[in-house]
C-alpha cells in the first residue's frame, strides 16, 4: 500500500500552495487514511482516472466509490482495478444508493449479483447500504435491519461483507429507541457499522459512546467534521454545518481515535467532504494535512 514519505508530503503540500499546514515528521499509522471519492464528486464526474491519480498523489491509501459506480459494466470495473493497482490504492468498500422505483440496486434481490461481481473486481470488502430511503417508523427500522440481514448472508458467502452508513436521523430517538440502535441490535456482528461522525455529532450524539457500545463492528468511519453557527469573522472563515475542513469542527478527534483503534475494530478511515470554501480537490489535501497533524 503506498504511502508518501514526510519530506515528500512537505514538498508537495508546498507545491500545492498549502504549506502552511506543512508537518513535522510523523510515524506511519497502522489503520490507512482514505477518501470517500463523493468529496471529489464534480472531478470524478469529467474524468475519474485523472481525479483518483491526482488523489493517490495527495497520499490517500484507500478510496470508497459511492453511489454511480454502481452503473459500471464489468470492463470498466476492471480498468478502475487496473489503475488502482498501478497507483497502489485499494477500495474497500463502495456506497449504494437508495433504491429506486423500477430500478434494481445492490440490497435487492436483483441487484445483488451485479454488486457482487463489481466489487469482487475492484477489490472492496465491504458493500455499503448508504441510505434506505425514507423510514417512518420504528417498524420500518427494524424491516431495513431485516434486509441487511438477509443480504449479508448472500454477501457472506461471496466472500464480501455488508455495512451500514448511519445519517443524522438514525440518532434521532423515535419513541423509546434511536434507529441505529434498531440496526445494530437486529443485524449480525459482521454487518459492518460505518459511522459518520459529522451527522452523529450534528443530531447532538456522543460518538465516543457509539464506539464504545459497538465493539468490533465499527470497522470504518466517515471523517467528516461539523459546527454550529459561527460568527462571520471566525476561525474557518466563517464556516459551519458540514462546510467545515476536518480538524476545524466540534468533533473530539483524538478520543474517536483512541476508542475506534482501541475498541471500535476499525479498519479504515475516510474523509469525507460535502463542500467547503475551497475547491473539492484542494478541501481534500487541506483535510489531509490536518489529518495527518492530529493523528500525530
Amino acid at each position: 500500500m503506498s504511502t508518501m514519505h514526510p519530506s515528500t508530503r512537505r514538498a508537495f503540500l508546498a507545491a500545492s500552495g498549502i504549506a502552511s499546514l506543512s508537518l513535522p515528521a510523523f510515524a506511519a499509522q497502522s489503520v490507512p487514511i482514505g477518501l470517500e471519492l463523493y468529496s471529489v464528486r464534480d472531478e470524478l464526474k469529467k474524468d475519474l482516472p485523472a481525479t483518483v491519480r491526482a488523489v493517490a498523489k495527495m497520499g490517500y491509501q484507500v478510496v470508497e466509490f459511492y453511489a454511480p459506480y454502481y452503473s459500471w459494466t464489468l470492463d470498466q470495473a476492471k480498468d478502475v482495478r487496473r489503475l488502482l493497482d498501478d497507483l497502489g490504492l485499494k477500495c474497500n468498500s463502495t456506497h449504494n444508493s437508495p433504491p429506486q422505483p423500477g430500478t434494481p440496486w445492490a440490497f435487492s434481490p436483483d441487484g445483488l449479483q451485479k454488486a457482487i461481481d463489481l466489487n469482487r473486481t475492484i477489490g472492496a470488502r465491504y458493500v455499503v447500504m448508504a441510505s434506505p430511503g425514507p423510514v417512518a417508523d420504528l417498524d420500518g427500522w427494524k424491516k431495513v435491519a431485516g434486509l441487511l440481514t438477509q443480504t449479508s448472508a448472500n454477501l457472506n458467502s461471496a466472500g464480501l461483507r455488508a455495512g451500514y452508513h448511519n445519517h443524522g436521523p438514525e440518532f434521532k430517538t423515535i419513541g423509546t429507541q434511536r434507529p441505529i440502535e434498531v440496526i445494530a441490535a437486529n443485524t449480525p456482528h459482521d454487518v459492518m457499522l460505518q459511522l459518520d461522525v459529522g451527522t452523529c455529532v450534528a443530531s447532538g450524539s456522543d460518538p465516543v459512546a457509539w464506539i464504545k457500545t459497538n465493539p468490533g463492528r465499527i470497522r470504518s468511519i466517515h471523517c467528516k467534521d461539523w459546527a454550529p453557527p459561527r460568527d462571520p469573522g471566525a476561525d474557518a472563515g466563517g464556516e459551519n454545518g458540514y462546510r467545515v475542513l476536518f480538524g476545524e469542527g466540534v468533533s473530539p478527534w483524538q478520543r474517536i481515535f483512541e476508542a475506534a483503534e482501541s475498541t471500535g475494530g476499525v479498519e479504515y478511515y475516510l474523509i469525507e467532504q460535502e463542500g467547503s470554501r475551497f475547491s473539492s480537490l484542494e478541501s481534500a489535501e487541506r483535510c489531509l494535512a490536518a489529518w495527518h497533524k492530529i493523528k500525530t
